[in-house]
């Protein structure tokens, strides 16, 4: 019997979603017996809410989003009887990028990051859940394919490409008083992707482009 059923439902509870799940290889570095694993990105925006209620927002310790992740994911997890598993904490680091792509659900844009389905390049996992069955299939179309890419134009620094991420431009423009849209609101060039558009609460973003960028 899948385990995905009840995964969801529990996911749900705590703001999250199964955003893919991905066949497992050898090289993954997991227990033989686990056959696949399912991806935990937030459910937006109701996720938001979920989260800065928790205690790990507001206790003042470091890293308050990797601590609940692995709390409630954890839990989560344990409920099915199985094991979590998080894309922090290493090395050594778990392949979530790969695994991601080859959920079938998520690829990479024209600026390098990945896009997902559905969240497009709002797409982040804060965890996975190991599970001893196979992998359902994915029906998902890439959705660049057929998209004007707004995203390309959307840096004011250019820092985003298919070919490299200019961390120190980046860095420069978020200095600046053109980057404070960014900082408050977050990446433009996320923001730019149609797939997604206005699912992410501005908090949120905010609280990322801090922990990425303190001030």
């Amino acid at each position: 019997m899948s385990l995905l059923p009840d995964l969801e439902e529990g996911a749900a509870r705590e703001g999250l979603l199964v955003a893919g799940v991905a066949p497992l290889r050898p090289e993954d570095g997991v227990p033989e017996r686990f056959r696949c694993v399912a991806l935990l990105a937030p459910d937006e925006p109701g996720f938001w809410p979920i989260f800065s209620a928790s205690p790990e927002m507001s206790d003042g310790a470091p890293d308050p989003l990797d601590r609940w992740s692995r709390r409630v994911i954890g839990r989560v997890a344990c409920a099915l009887g199985t094991k979590a598993v998080f894309p922090f904490g290493g090395p050594p680091w778990r392949p979530f990028t790969g695994w991601a792509r080859r959920s079938g659900r998520a690829w990479p844009s024209p600026v390098g990051l990945l896009v997902h389905d559905t969240a497009g390049l709002w797409i982040s996992y804060r965890g996975g859940v190991l599970l001893e069955e196979e992998a359902p299939s994915a029906h998902s179309t890439r959705p660049c394919d057929d998209c004007p890419k707004p995203c390309l134009s959307a840096c004011p620094a250019n820092a985003l490409t298919a070919e490299a991420y200019d961390v120190a431009a980046c860095h420069a423009v978020l200095d600046s008083p053109g980057g404070r849209d960014c900082l408050q609101g977050g990446c433009l060039v996320r923001r730019a992707c149609p797939v997604g558009a206005g699912r992410r609460d501005p908090a949120q973003s905010a609280f990322h482009m801090k922990a990425f960028h303190p001030a």
